[in-house]
């Protein structure tokens, strides 16, 4: 009887090398990546984006060497790129860009030497960009911004002191900022954001050299914050990071790349009505950290980014659903 169960056991290493004792090991991975047309413009990380009437806006950012203030439109059905009229403020990474009524918002940000609280509205049918009132929480850059309906909001972030845990929102009609209470969470830059169903998510980033795992939904109607699980409720969870990029697709949210003590790919995927997460396919460029993201909520890219010093162009296209496939 041992030897037949040596012979077994042999047996089914010998199989577990050429494909394992049970069919487990040939399920396919789920969540596929397609490239896309690489972006005209330099290179670059800590760029800013939005999607306008179907198509994804890109600008500002850092080289390596400069602070940026190109701006770029994406065209989603056809594929390409066209350089759009420059964006009007100082140069600069870090800053924070939303949509508002088919009308682009960005402001605040790093120039090199100091935090930025200057705010822009872009118009994409004239191409033309107007300076708004400047962001009345004060010079800040790598904060959160989003926005709903006909309101836009921005908080976190860092002041060059201090991280920050306070939230803003902007009203286009009076072109007028006013403070929004009641966000319990900790203070932290570079964290991450995506809606749901009219619901924002909130979650990841640093402060104090601690990655924060608490992760919360804000309600727009009630203006109320509300925590969900956090993001190592499970010990099979490794969401937890910053200088990550988040968005939704088809009522899911992601939050893909980033940066834990060294720059990471994997994507998670969360489902709202059980506040639950599960890992899908990583991202299939060079792992990297402060990219930009885009979705029109039925395709979704994640573009740009730096790996240590090397500054990235590509862009990719996620199809959650369908099964990894290396060859395209």
């Amino acid at each position: 009887m041992i030897k037949n169960r040596s012979y077994i056991i042999q047996l089914c290493l010998l199989g577990l090398l050429l494909g394992g004792c049970s069919g487990d090991d040939d399920e396919e991975e789920r969540g596929n990546w397609v490239a896309r047309s690489v972006f005209d413009g330099v290179p670059r990380s800590n760029a800013v984006s939005f999607v306008i009437d179907g198509n994804g806006y890109i600008g500002t950012g850092y080289d390596g060497d400069d602070y940026l203030a190109d701006f770029w439109e994406y065209n989603i059905e056809g594929n390409y790129w066209i350089q759009k009229a420059d964006f009007p403020g100082e140069a600069r990474s870090s800053a924070t860009g939303f949509a508002i009524n088919d009308l682009g918002y960005i402001g605040i940000g790093y120039n090199g030497e100091e935090e930025l609280s200057d705010f822009y509205e872009y118009n994409a049918s004239a191409n033309i960009w107007e300076r708004k009132a400047d962001f009345s929480g004060g010079p800040r850059r790598a904060a959160i911004g989003f926005g709903m309906e006909s309101t836009g909001y921005i908080g976190t972030g860092y002041d060059g002191e201090n991280d920050k845990k306070d939230f803003y929102k902007y009203d286009p009609s009076i072109d007028e900022w006013s403070e929004l209470v009641g966000f319990g969470g900790d203070k932290r830059r570079n964290a991450t954001t995506f809606t749901i169903d009219g619901l924002v998510y909130i979650g990841t980033g640093v402060s104090n050299g601690l990655y924060k795992d608490d992760f919360w939904m804000f309600d727009p109607q009630t203006e109320v914050f509300t925590r969900l699980n956090d993001l190592d409720e499970d010990d099979d969870y490794y969401i937890t990071r910053a200088n990550a990029v988040g968005f939704s697709l088809e009522g899911l949210g992601y939050i893909a790349t980033g940066y834990t003590g060294g720059a990471v790919s994997s994507i998670w995927e969360y489902e709202p009505a059980g506040d639950t997460w599960e890992e899908i396919t990583q991202l299939e460029g060079t792992v990297r950290q402060d990219a930009v993201s885009f979705s029109t909520g039925e395709r979704a890219f994640v573009l740009l980014g730096r790996s240590g010093s090397l500054y990235l162009d590509d862009i990719y296209e996620l199809f959650p659903q369908e099964e990894y496939d290396d060859e395209d």
